[in-house]
């Protein structure tokens, strides 16, 4: 990446960090009548030819030839071998590039940090866990974040100028338009800080912000889920929130607060006080610090406390996951009736204590929703949490977000358009 020639239109990109919002990318033209068009034909990394492409747009060779080159010259799609000949020179085959570009992903939640550099198809190319406290406040978490990024780029070779954009998932609320954090309840000096702007101090790129959870969605989606459009992702650690994608799309609401599980009251609250400042709320049961403050006669403190304690078989502790598993059952309920999901994913730092927590979710659901809401819906544990890749869920989400954003059609055409637009005739 970094050796690649840049062409003179290319800093368009790197200067195009004011875009915020995928809703602004939106292409209003049917597929394959625009440059940006013809590229989502490439991105399934089929390669194709122009006679192909030519047939699948119905544009003329004249035009696909040109709109090829273009694409050719930003470095976004590639020769990649030669399809048989009838006759005459074989023709060439062309395929979207993910190596063209790469991703700084961010994962931040309430006491780590998961930095990583990606491709444009979202592949982990580096990462790397940092025990990090989101209080510390945004300056010293950020600045964090940046130095490792620096570090992980200095180790693959590459530059700031190499990247795409910069993605990042908050642990609270976040009005995703701006980028800012909208009153976390456990982010101390975070409401309204502006995080791309800060970020780009340091990397002139886009950068997109999201809630951690629905970043997390995004990427168990897409590394497990592809078929189901309609999918829950519950994150059950310090705090307790959720992804929600329906339709396909992935839901946030007016303010970005959609999925905030963590402070829905339950029948067992009772005048329990959560940090938000209300009572009952199911993060003040369910969640790691209120599981280890009721454990009596451990040393246990948050998540990875009572996953250890659970692994070595720790009989009150079992029961307290079964028990928040259950509270969290009674929430996601509601959830089911109101949502209808296909799949509801369990993941999070107290997901991978074995099964304890799902188990007891999975009884509450079945027991109170409606048999039609249930007859075909999965409750399963999060697979990124049962293997090697247990942090590439939310730094996957992430790059995606990024590149949903800089790969969309109306980007694209954007950035070719000083070289494909036709003179004006004086």
């Amino acid at each position: 990446m970094r050796d690649r020639p840049k062409p003179d239109w290319y800093q368009w990109w790197m200067t195009s960090a004011d875009r915020t919002s995928t809703a602004s990318v939106t292409s209003p033209v049917a597929p394959g009548s625009s440059p940006g068009d013809l590229f989502q034909l490439l991105l399934d990394g089929t390669p194709r030819t122009r006679a192909e492409l030519a047939q699948l747009t119905g544009l003329a060779r004249s035009t696909i030839a040109a709109r090829v080159e273009a694409l050719m010259e930003s470095g976004l799609i590639s020769a990649v071998g030669e399809a048989t000949s009838s006759g005459g020179r074989p023709p060439s085959r062309f395929a979207f590039d993910p190596s063209a570009r790469a991703v700084l992903a961010v994962d931040l939640g309430a006491m780590h940090a998961v930095v990583a550099i990606t491709d444009l198809a979202g592949r982990v190319l580096l990462r790397r866990r940092t025990d990090l406290a989101i209080a510390s406040g945004p300056t010293t978490v950020l600045d964090t974040v940046v130095a490792e990024a620096r570090q992980l780029l200095e180790v693959l070779q590459l530059t700031a100028g190499d990247l795409a954009g910069v993605g990042i998932g908050l642990p609270g609320p976040v009005e995703h338009t701006s980028g800012r954090p909208a009153n976390p309840p456990i982010m101390p000096g975070w409401h309204g800080f502006d995080v791309p702007s800060y970020i780009r101090r340091s990397f002139d790129v886009t950068v997109l912000v999201d809630n951690d959870v629905n970043i997390m969605a995004l990427g168990e989606q897409r590394m497990h889920w592809p078929s189901h459009d309609n999918l829950l992702f519950i994150k059950v650690s310090t705090g307790i929130g959720a992804g929600i994608i329906g339709n396909g799309q992935l839901q946030r609401g007016a303010l970005g607060a959609a999925g905030d599980l963590g402070h829905v009251r339950v029948g067992r609250g009772g005048d329990v006080l959560c940090r938000c400042g209300n009572v009952g709320c199911l993060e003040a049961l369910a969640g790691a610090p209120a599981i280890a403050a009721g454990l009596t006669g451990t040393n246990a403190h948050g998540s990875d406390d009572l996953v250890k304690l659970a692994e070595a078989g720790d009989v009150a502790t079992i029961a307290a996951l079964r028990q928040a598993g259950r509270d969290l059952g009674e929430v996601l309920a509601t959830c089911v009736s109101l949502l209808n999901p296909s799949v509801i994913v369990l993941g999070g730092a107290l997901s991978s204590a074995g099964d304890h927590v799902l188990a007891g979710a999975r009884e509450v659901v079945y027991a109170r929703s409606l048999p039609l809401a249930t007859s075909q819906l999965t409750i399963a544990r999060a697979l990124s949490s049962t293997d090697a890749s247990s942090d590439d869920a939310g730094v996957i989400g992430a790059s995606m977000m990024v590149t949903q954003h800089v790969l969309s059609a109306a980007a694209i055409e954007d950035l070719l358009v000083p070289r494909t637009r036709e003179p004006v005739t004086p």
